[in-house]
């Protein structure tokens, strides 16, 4: 009998210890799961590329925040909805796995790389405009955009967005600024000759596919009264109408043949400020006056930095898997994730 009452009081010591330890363990557990910072509170900025503390994919952030461009608010979107958005905004849903992939990754990737680098007051790492379709779609505008195809294209997309989520691109410790745009003139653009800022991964490289793209070449027609009212309103450039011969000198290009500067009116204006001011798809142009009329015809569309979008398609036609078109577009970084 003695024993037993013995071990029984040896027992009952036990669990006394025991579980009030449990206790303390769980409590610790709830505690760190409900005060877990958000996204946007554990984002910080970035010091310049290729320093700082390595980010391991596994902790980025898990929800994406932009400011819509049509209402001025911001919005904050779970990682996965905001990728298919972009994704659906960027390239048609009917294009290879591969590239989409690709594209996934892209907008993943540079949407870290904003957040990491964002001044804004609002928390937005970037601007968007779901209403006009740029940037990134939401739900709502998915199922006006796709109408009855929603179910099926959202089912493809979201298969390809969930093979690839965890995927960011670094470059060093940091996500690298992995731009996008439609096409280039056969050739990518260095990102100081957009930006002003040489990023190591932003560099020209070879695109000449997309000189078969659609509508690669575009021409724009503008009478001389619309370019003098263009050139005044928007670069402060007074344009002679008795002169209209002598307002364009010889462009200056870049190594990939996009327009540097050229002297307008007697002033050098840079190509970007240019084309910002005239419309114009791509800073890779010519310009010809004849009889009154101004005729701009471009080659590409967008800026020109980071990856082809129909660049991209074609290598997956050709049979690159998304890893590949990635490693030529933005040479020097890593795959993580």
């Amino acid at each position: 009998m003695k024993r037993s009452f013995l071990l029984l009081c040896a027992v009952l010591l036990v669990l006394g210890c025991a579980l009030p330890c449990a206790a303390y363990r769980l409590a610790r557990m709830t505690l760190a799961q409900s005060t877990a910072p958000s996204a946007a509170e554990a984002s910080s900025a970035a010091s310049e590329e290729g320093s700082g503390q390595a980010t391991s994919p596994a902790d980025t952030a898990d929800t994406v925040c932009f400011t819509d461009q049509s209402t001025g608010q911001a919005v904050e979107l779970p990682l996965r909805e905001y990728l298919i958005g972009a994704v659906a905004a960027e390239m048609p849903v009917s294009w290879p796995d591969e590239a989409l992939k690709a594209q996934a990754v892209a907008a993943h990737s540079y949407a870290l790389y904003r957040r990491d680098h964002s001044t804004e007051e609002n928390g937005a790492w970037f601007t968007a405009d779901p209403a006009r379709r740029q940037g990134c779609l939401t739900d709502a505008v998915l199922h006006s955009y796709w109408g009855t195809a929603y179910a099926a294209n959202y089912a493809r997309l979201s298969a390809l967005v969930d093979a690839v989520q965890t995927q960011v691109l670094y470059y060093g410790d940091a996500p690298a600024g992995t731009s996008y745009f439609a096409m280039s003139n056969g050739r990518t653009e260095a990102s100081e000759n957009v930006w002003g800022t040489a990023l190591p991964y932003l560099v020209p490289v070879d695109s000449s596919t997309d000189t078969a793209a659609d509508n690669y070449e575009y021409t724009l027609n503008l009478s001389a009264a619309q370019l003098q009212q263009l050139l005044a309103e928007r670069l402060g450039i007074t344009a002679d109408l008795s002169q209209q011969a002598q307002w364009f000198g010889t462009p200056m290009l870049t190594p990939s043949g996009y327009v540097d500067s050229l002297p307008v009116c007697g002033q050098t204006v840079q190509g970007t400020a240019l084309r910002k001011a005239l419309g114009l798809r791509s800073t890779c142009f010519t310009v010809v006056w004849q009889s009154g009329t101004f005729s701009f015809t471009t080659r590409g569309y967008g800026h020109g930095v980071g990856m082809s979008q129909w660049g991209a398609k074609a290598l997956a036609e050709q049979g690159a898997d998304y890893r590949a078109i990635l490693a030529h577009y933005y040479p020097g970084t890593e795959l993580r994730g």
